[in-house]
């Protein structure tokens, strides 16, 4: 990923830079770190793009999984109403289109889960990253301030 690059990029400028003797504040070269700063701006957008296109993706799947088990569905009962007068072969057929309906809503729960669950990790780092990024950002700020 183009962010993770330019975050360590920003984090190696930062260790890299001169310490001040007797603290735990460095000197950073500020057209570097403004570089810095403009490229994540460039390249944040990019990233929430690509985290919407993982949530429509998983709405995709989410659709295609329903008209899936309907499909399912109608055939089971195409099949139960084929065979409604042989009342074993219709016990057994209500019951196979049960099966394949649980299944199906099963498969669905699934794939919605692990669809939301995959959307919310990516969205998670995403954040966690710039939760870091905000903090280095107000920490060299701060530092830049203290330094007046």
């Amino acid at each position: 990923m183009e962010l993770l690059s330019v975050i360590n990029e920003l984090e190696e400028l930062v260790e890299s830079s001169g310490r001040i003797p007797l603290t735990h504040k460095v000197m950073i070269d500020e057209e570097k770190m403004l570089d810095i700063l403009d490229r994540i701006r460039t390249i944040l957008p990019d990233e929430l793009r690509k985290a919407k296109w993982v949530v429509q993706e998983r709405e995709k799947v989410l659709a295609e999984s329903r008209k899936e088990a309907e499909r399912i569905l109608e055939a089971a009962k195409a099949e139960v109403e084929k065979k409604s007068e042989e009342s074993e072969v219709t016990r057994q057929a209500r019951e196979m289109a049960e099966s394949i309906l649980g299944k199906a809503e099963q498969v669905s729960r699934e794939i919605k889960l692990g669809a939301r669950e995959y959307a919310d990790e990516v969205l998670g780092r995403l954040e966690e990253r710039l939760d870091r990024i905000t903090k280095e950002l107000q920490q060299g700020r701060a530092e830049l301030k203290g330094m007046k």
